[in-house]
């Protein structure tokens, strides 16, 4: 039944019918109407303090669950400081919608107050780009945002909201969500795939993008011990299967394991699931050109991916996954070529001292390790702090990761808020670098005002690491630009109302990270580390 409301309120309800809980926002004058339609909403209005922030909240959102992030900003600044997050969604796949608030109609193509171009800025970043130009379309317009942003390959869709039509009066109403298609893999195409592993002495599946579920990630992971097939993942997709798996070798990317590497070189089929052969996977389009490849994934037009391409295979990965673990293989090849990867990943994985000044990494890690639950759900941003979370910790339960895999700083602590929000009940961590945590640690503050619990164990080594490293490598002794002047992190927290320790020796980290969790707040972990190390000690032996 149709009634009196305006777009601004329309957009709220169709949200509402969509199924979305929660909107990352911070408030601007160009949509006071749907800040309106949220008041009396069920959805959570979550107010960042900087729309970087609101908008890897989103990510974050998109990321861990089976619906797009939702953003909402104002015009001109509050939209640039957003495009980070859109950039992001664009080269993770991940499904996120970005709202903005836009100027009058009439104002356009004068220069006015905060006007910009919304396509020019966001259409080659995004899946879509509208506006809203009839109020009557409201519902409509963000049913087919939806519905984009979530097909084939996932991704971000930006919304223009001009604040005079939101304000319209309209007698529309809400629309049924458009059902998103069932993408199963012709059964051809699944005969070819388990004639291929049949056939292959050293197969390699590489898992990746979104749609894992619990249910999916398990059942690749037991079919492909049964099969002795090894699992690897792709770089930050490293929660599609359980690590506790016999089959799960690692991950592939930054920071991967020479052996997985030496692997993906020596394989005589490589199956991509839900990803494909990028630039960060094969080591900058080197590893496995020349080896038989099948694509197997939501997106038709495989965008990233790579070299050769053997089969190509079109469906959604629950799909895939329930189709392929209901077969079983014709196969005798050698329980060696599984059992030699798990091997080199469980050395590779086990860590060793870093040794230098200050809190050694690799052994903090280890004591995470041991203290966290399967279901803990990990954030980071980018830097060399994460190489260690990368390595050491341990996922055993789908949607337990949220991290820029297009290597953006300042995730870690917005995607670390938006995690606590979502569930509620599990432990959530961030691992975060003094420079990223620098660029969103104010969304403390919104952890605070919205209930969000996380640790956040801040790693101080008092440079841009990663940067320093390159330096080191094409320029030495010459650091440049790279130094950071730090705050006592731990003191930030304890000013927001959050729980705050200091750690300088590797012997203090246990203790204090007990107290943090014990705290129920949101607690930083401030540890004093030594500048000149740059990563984990490699304990890698030849498969």
């Amino acid at each position: 039944m149709s009634t009196v409301t305006t777009a601004g309120h329309l957009i709220v309800r169709q949200l509402e019918r969509s199924g979305v809980k929660r909107v990352y926002s911070v408030p601007g004058e160009s949509f006071l109407d749907v800040l309106d339609g949220l008041h009396d909403s069920p959805i959570t209005n979550v107010v960042a303090r900087h729309e970087g922030g609101a908008g890897f909240m989103a990510l974050a959102e998109g990321r861990l669950t089976d619906l797009p992030g939702i953003a909402m900003v104002t015009r001109g600044p509050g939209a640039a400081n957003a495009f980070i997050a859109v950039h992001t969604a664009w080269q993770d796949a991940t499904p996120l919608i970005l709202f903005i608030g836009l100027i009058p109609v009439a104002d356009r193509g004068r220069e006015s107050f905060q006007e910009f171009d919304i396509n020019a800025w966001f259409g080659s970043t995004a899946k879509k780009v509208l506006t809203l130009e009839d109020a009557a379309s409201a519902a409509r317009v963000v049913d087919d945002a939806i519905h984009t942003a979530l097909s084939g390959r996932p991704g971000p869709v930006v919304i223009g909201l001009p604040e005079d039509v939101l304000v319209h009066e309209i007698t529309t109403a809400t629309v049924p969500p458009r059902p998103l298609p069932v993408q199963h893999a012709p059964e051809a195409a699944v005969e070819d795939l388990i004639t291929k592993l049949s056939a292959a002495q050293k197969p390699l599946i590489i898992v990746g993008g979104e749609g894992w579920t619990d249910k999916s990630s398990d059942a690749l992971a037991s079919w492909s011990l049964q099969h002795s097939i090894p699992v690897a993942a792709d770089f930050r997709a490293y929660d599609a299967v359980p690590h506790d798996s016999g089959s799960y070798v690692g991950f592939l990317g930054y920071s991967r394991g020479d052996y997985l590497a030496a692997a993906v070189e020596d394989a005589d089929l490589l199956v991509f699931l839900g990803c494909v052969r990028s630039d960060v996977l094969s080591d900058g389009y080197q590893l496995g050109l020349g080896v038989e490849t099948i694509v197997a994934g939501p997106d038709p037009d495989i965008v990233g991916h790579f070299g050769r391409v053997d089969l190509q295979i079109n469906a959604g990965v629950d799909a895939l996954v329930g189709q392929l673990t209901g077969r079983s293989l014709d196969a005798g090849r050698e329980t060696t070529w599984l059992s030699g990867l798990r091997a080199a990943y469980e050395l590779f994985n086990t860590p060793s001292a870093d040794g230098g000044l200050g809190v050694d990494l690799s052994l903090a890690m280890a004591e995470l390790k041991g203290i966290l639950e399967p279901d803990t759900v990990i954030t980071y941003g980018a830097g060399n702090h994460s190489v260690w979370a990368a390595r050491y910790l341990r996922h055993n339960s789908a949607d337990s990761l949220a991290a820029p895999r297009n290597g953006a700083m300042g995730m870690g602590i917005p995607a670390a808020v938006a995690a606590s929000l979502i569930f509620p009940g599990r432990r959530v961590v961030s691992v975060a670098g003094d420079g990223c945590f620098m660029m969103n640690g104010q969304e403390i503050a919104t952890a605070i005002g919205f209930g969000a619990t996380f640790i956040a164990v801040v790693v101080d080594n008092g440079c841009f690491a990663t940067i320093r490293e390159h330096q080191e490598a094409h320029y030495p002794d010459r650091p440049s630009g790279t130094q950071l002047t730090n705050p006592d992190f731990a003191a930030w927290a304890r000013s927001f109302g959050g729980h705050g320790e200091r750690v300088e020796r590797t012997e203090d980290f246990r203790d204090a990270f007990t107290r943090a969790a014990a705290s129920g707040l949101p607690a930083v972990v401030h540890v004093i580390t030594d500048p000149s190390t740059r990563a984990p000690k490699s304990s890698e032996e030849p498969v």
